[in-house]
């Protein structure tokens, strides 16, 4: 059996955490964005893409970053907890972007679909493109610093460790050389005294 050291059991620590936070986030967003919403009227769908952006931008610099600002915000953990949960450290950085934004993507699909049969909540083209780019952008702000750290702090532990098994095994071999170097124990044949 392998012995797991202490840098195997941190990580599976982070990536536990990464999937905790991640299933947390989830749950969140699906009370937020598919809950019924007791509403007088609903506006259409938006399938143009930039028309919500537009009418958003209309009303105001308030009202806009309120609405822009939710719609980048709402996935943007994602682009942290996705490579968090899957607990690489040693991926390409583009692989690793591609892969979250595209699962933050389809995630961000899968609410505008759920939310066509939800009353009160309408779809918009404009909040999957929001979604996707703020779990981009929290993915690029974060990640590859974050991995740098955890690289420079796992290379720390295991060479601390390597260190240390390098000068037990210098000891080792000094007990070992210092033995042979004494040569063999001379025995002493016994004289005996006569009567």
């Amino acid at each position: 059996m392998q012995r797991q050291g202490s840098g195997g059991s941190a990580a599976i620590r982070f990536r536990v955490a990464g999937l905790v936070l991640l299933l947390a986030h989830l749950l969140l967003v699906s009370w937020l964005t598919l809950r019924p919403l007791d509403v007088m009227w609903v506006t259409a769908a938006n399938l143009e893409p930039f028309a919500g952006i537009e009418a958003a931008l209309e009303l105001g610099p308030v009202e806009s970053v309120r609405r822009i600002g939710g719609g980048l915000l709402l996935l943007a953990p994602l682009g942290v907890l996705l490579p968090m949960a899957s607990g690489r450290l040693a991926v390409s950085p583009w692989a690793s972007l591609a892969r979250t934004v595209a699962a933050g993507a389809l995630m961000s699909l899968g609410i505008e679909l759920l939310q066509t049969g939800v009353p009160g909540q309408v779809v918009d083209v404009d909040s999957l493109m929001l979604n996707t780019s703020g779990v981009a952008l929290a993915h690029l702000a974060v990640v590859p610093a974050g991995r740098a750290l955890l690289r420079r702090r796992l290379l720390g532990t295991r060479a601390g460790s390597a260190l240390r098994d390098q000068k037990r095994e210098v000891r080792r071999e000094a007990m070992l050389q210092d033995e042979s170097s004494q040569g063999a124990t001379p025995t002493i044949p016994r004289v005996g005294i006569a009567p």
